[in-house]
Formats: structure tokens, C-alpha cells, sequence
């Protein structure tokens, strides 16, 4: 079974893609900050996930630094992160992609598009 991690500090944008990945048949997680999903994969509480979505307005570090930290991680070098964001400039997209993302899907998003992303990988 697939696995999946989410870090968005939206509890609704959480249970939605829970909810998706529940449906799809996909196992996930969800943490509302960087800090601790970090945390949890360092000290081997989580599991490496198969894909990371993950939002870039998160309190405490925001969602460029925890890609960045979660690509300097030789256990997590492989694992796509798709970024979850409303933010959709030009800039935002280089950033992502300049800090390993794999990709950038913009809220409101269709759950689709999730779905998507999880079977491609």
C-alpha cells in the first residue's frame, strides 16, 4: 500500500486529501507543521512516505525550508514532494522547483489532480 504525507496547517485541506487518499486506497498522514513531520522522519516515527504534499504558508518554518531540509536527507532523496499551495506566481513555482519540488498543484484543487499525482509516482 502506498503511503503519503501530508504537512498543510489547514485541518479541512488535511481531511480532504485524507479523505481522497482513504478512497484511493493510499495510507497517509497529515501534519500541520514542518517541524514536526521533520521531527517524526528523523527519529524514525514515520515511516518514509512514497510522496510528501506539501503546503508552503505553514507557521513556525516555512514550506521552502522544510523541502529544503527534506532533501537534504539521503532517506528521503527519492520522495517526490508535490507542493499544495494558493500561492500561483511565477515566482512561487521557480522557488518550488528550485528548493526539489516535483510539482505545484494550487488550492482550491480537485481531488483528481491528487489522485493523479499518487498513481503517477
Amino acid at each position: 500500500m502506498q503511503k503519503v504525507m501530508i504537512i498543510d496547517d489547514s485541518p479541512v485541506v488535511c481531511k480532504i486529501v485524507e479523505a481522497t487518499m482513504r478512497r484511493a486506497g493510499v495510507s497517509c498522514t497529515c501534519y500541520d507543521n514542518g517541524l514536526e513531520a521533520l521531527q517524526a522522519l528523523k527519529h524514525h516515527q514515520e515511516e518514509i512516505p512514497d510522496l510528501i504534499f506539501l503546503d508552503i504558508g505553514l507557521p513556525k518554518i516555512d514550506g521552502y525550508d522544510v523541502l529544503r531540509l527534506l532533501k537534504t536527507s539521503p532517506r528521503l532523496d527519492h520522495t517526490p514532494v508535490f507542493v499544495l499551495s494558493a500561492r500561483d506566481g511565477v515566482l512561487d513555482r521557480v522557488k518550488s522547483r528550485l528548493a526539489g519540488a516535483r510539482g505545484h498543484i494550487i488550492k482550491p484543487f480537485k481531488v483528481h489532480e491528487l489522485i493523479s499525482v499518487v498513481r503517477a509516482s
